[in-house]
């Protein structure tokens, strides 16, 4: 199965977004990722409801939105509104994460969970029936350019065991290099947010890039 490369807009260049999201379709990219993080669950702030506008304006590509945020079903009808194809929570972030999955694909959307480096697959295993999409975070979450977390494969090699069962796609996010993408496809990973690592602020085109990224 062809890998998802997903570029996480945190990282683009808003200045001259319409280049980058031309460029990036040109690449057939998969899924634009959306961060957005409110300075309180996560400490930073990032990417907010005009950028996301900005950005479905300018393409038809799948986009996604991150809520990195305290109470996300707040946001739910909003992003929903702005043409989200699929929305994550973090499930500790939401005092009914069972209510708020169900709202999303109420509204015809994918619903997802992202999963923070310390939290345990215990702990969200009986939301799995509930989603489409599992994001492991392999970093903490909040900020651009750390490091990879190995501690968290452990984690990934038994969400990929358990695709079967529930049938999701496993994603992964966070430093994701091409060598990782190498690494983690094998195991069972579907699709890549990529940011720094192994996309933007590089030599070649974002053309180049993706195809080799799809084609390792």
């Amino acid at each position: 199965m062809e890998k998802l490369i997903c570029p996480s807009l945190m990282c683009a260049d808003f200045s001259n977004i319409r280049t980058e999201i031309t460029e990036l379709d040109q690449a057939n990219v998969d899924i634009f990722h959306m961060d957005v993080m409110d300075g309180s669950f996560v400490p930073n702030m990032a990417l907010g409801v005009e950028d996301y506008q900005t950005v479905r304006k300018l393409t038809k590509t799948s986009m996604d939105v991150h809520l990195m945020v305290n109470n996300p079903k707040n946001l739910v009808p909003v992003f929903a509104d702005l043409g989200a194809d699929i929305i994550y929570i973090h499930p500790e972030a939401d005092p009914i994460p069972t209510s708020t999955l169900a709202d999303i694909r109420q509204r015809g959307i994918h619903p997802g969970i992202a999963i923070n480096p310390g939290t345990a697959l215990a702990t969200i295993k009986e939301l799995l029936p509930l989603v489409d999409y599992v994001l492991v975070m392999t970093v903490n979450p909040g900020f651009a350019g750390q490091k990879y977390l190995d501690y968290v494969n452990e984690k990934i090699s038994d969400l990929a065991a358990l695709k079967t069962t529930y049938d999701y796609q496993l994603m992964v996010d966070g430093a994701i290099s091409p060598t990782k993408i190498q690494e983690l496809s094998p195991i069972g990973v579907d699709g890549f947010i990529v940011g720094t690592s192994s996309l933007f602020g590089k030599t070649e085109t974002y053309q180049t890039i993706v195809k080799t990224l799809k084609e390792s």
